[in-house]
Parts: C-alpha cells; sequence; structure tokens
C-alpha cells in the first residue's frame, strides 16, 4: 500500500514540474484536471474574481498589449518564454483576428488556488477555451496554460 501511494506521489510531482514545459504557443489546449479534482473546493481567502483575471487577460491579448498579458502569466509560464518572444505571439494575434474579442459566457470552477476556466472568445469560436488553467499567485490570478 505504502509503495502505491509513494508512486502516486511521484507520478503527480513529475506531473506538476512537466505541466509548463511548452512554448507558450498553444493556449486553445486543454488542461489536465486530475490535480484540481483533488483539492479541497474553498477559494482562497482575497480572491479578486478569477473570471474578470480572465477578461482583462484576453482584452489585453487581442488588443496587443503585450506587457498587461505577459504580467498575467504564472511565475512557471514567464520561466517558459520571454517578454520579447511573448510580444511577439501576442502582436501575430492582433494582426490575425484584431482587437474586438473579448471573453464572455466565463465559467469557473476553483478549487483553492488552482481553477479551471471555461470561456467563448467573442467572435473566434475556434479559439473558444475549455478547462483552461489558471492559479492564485502572490494575490492575483494567473494564466497557467503554458
Amino acid at each position: 500500500m505504502r509503495t502505491r501511494a509513494t508512486t502516486t506521489l511521484v507520478a503527480v510531482l513529475i506531473a506538476a514540474l512537466t505541466a509548463c514545459s511548452g512554448d507558450g504557443s498553444d493556449d486553445a489546449a486543454p488542461a489536465s484536471t486530475g490535480e484540481v479534482d483533488r483539492l479541497p473546493e474553498t477559494r482562497p481567502a482575497a480572491d479578486p474574481d478569477v473570471a474578470q483575471a480572465v477578461m482583462n487577460y484576453t482584452t489585453a491579448y487581442f488588443a496587443g498589449d503585450a506587457d498587461t498579458a505577459y504580467e498575467t502569466l504564472s511565475d512557471g509560464c514567464q520561466k517558459s518564454t520571454t517578454p520579447q518572444a511573448y510580444e511577439a505571439v501576442v502582436r501575430q494575434a492582433l494582426a490575425d483576428y484584431g482587437p474586438d474579442h473579448p471573453a464572455t459566457d466565463v465559467q469557473t470552477d476553483v478549487r483553492g488556488e488552482l481553477a479551471l476556466v471555461s470561456y467563448k472568445v467573442h467572435g473566434l469560436p475556434k479559439l473558444d477555451q475549455h478547462k483552461q488553467r489558471w492559479v492564485f499567485e502572490i494575490g492575483d490570478w494567473k494564466y497557467d496554460g503554458c
């Protein structure tokens, strides 16, 4: 029994360490819910509203506001890309899609300091998000789906 618990714990830790190993370019990748399902169903005491954070991030992203969008990335996601590389991604999104694509119909599943967020991107259904990962870091909700 102890061996099984240790093996499970090691697998969870490895999954957590590799969660942000991507290049940050695939914002549409679904998040794994396994880690969130094991967390308590309580919100952080200083919850600044994950839905508002998602709406602010999406607005900044499509408006080409790379500084604001990058600051909304989790620490792990910021470590996986440079501000300059992320700025190029945000500028390309603005060039490809234009600025008017707010997040709508935002649905959140908040458990502790993790949240899975589903929402629609106005005018761009191919970019709608399902269970996008967000984390509560140092008093703010941060995008962690890198």
